[in-house]
């Protein structure tokens, strides 16, 4: 059989297993859009909870300072905590891989009974079971990234960049959480702009969840379904606690 190329190996894989960026990260669109929209639509409910006269006497321009402050500062901490989430997986991950390769060097013979052992529980027979431990002997590297995978259950966070991963979730936050505000920025606040603000925030969820079945290939209707279902309870524990300072 010829052998491919390298540039056609390298064309193969760059086309079936392309990741987009919005796949990169989806993680982050999700978790920092649904916070955005649940966090920012709770100033508005919680003043709408309290009742639509306090509001109409505070001033649309109240609720949209509390609404932007509180977007602003979530969304950078969001972001941070993502970076620094991201910064301690990978320092974990280091950390742990470290101590595997010593023991794969100083321990041998505990570390290939445990690979014995995962590739025996993974239907492998005995005799190729064992072969197979030999070749990951003669590459400790390898042996200690598979290790990490089926032994510890950690996959490798190397490639990931904690960086853009806290950018992405920072951008979600605001995007997705500036839309329950919209109605304040074009009316005054009134019981017809806390309906236009509950609107926009289903909207901005069934956006969210449409955005996941896109990248996910899930069914619509457990991607945004689960979405309204998380953010729909947010929304009226937020509404709710207005409603008990009353």
């Amino acid at each position: 059989m010829a052998k491919s190329s390298p540039t056609a190996l390298a064309i193969h894989k760059s086309s079936e297993h392309k990741i987009g960026k919005i796949q990169e990260f989806m993680k982050q669109i999700i978790y920092g859009g649904n916070d955005g929209i649940v966090t920012t639509f709770a100033i508005v409910a919680g003043f709408a909870g309290a009742g639509m006269e306090g509001t109409a006497q505070i001033g649309a321009v109240a609720v949209l300072l509390f609404g932007i402050a509180n977007l602003l500062a979530d969304a950078t901490a969001m972001g941070l905590g993502e970076f620094l989430s991201g910064r301690s997986e990978q320092d974990v991950y280091k950390a742990t891989r470290d101590k595997e390769l010593y023991e794969i060097h100083n321990n041998i013979e505990m570390e290939r009974a445990e690979m014995y052992e995962i590739l025996a529980d993974h239907g492998m027979d005995e005799e190729d079971a064992k072969q197979l431990t030999k070749v990951f002997e003669r590459n400790p590297e390898f042996m200690a990234d598979f290790m990490m995978q089926y032994e510890i259950g950690m996959s490798d966070p190397t490639g990931d960049s904690p960086a853009l991963n806290g950018l992405a979730t920072f951008i979600a936050f605001i995007i997705f959480g500036a839309v329950p505000l919209i109605p304040y920025f074009l009316m005054d606040p009134t019981q017809t702009t806390f309906y236009l603000s509950v609107f926009a925030t289903f909207a901005a969820l069934v956006a969210l969840g449409l955005l996941r079945w896109k990248v996910t290939n899930e069914t619509v209707y457990r991607c945004v379904g689960e979405t309204l279902l998380v953010g729909g309870i947010c929304a009226v524990v937020a509404f709710g606690v207005g409603l008990l300072f009353a």
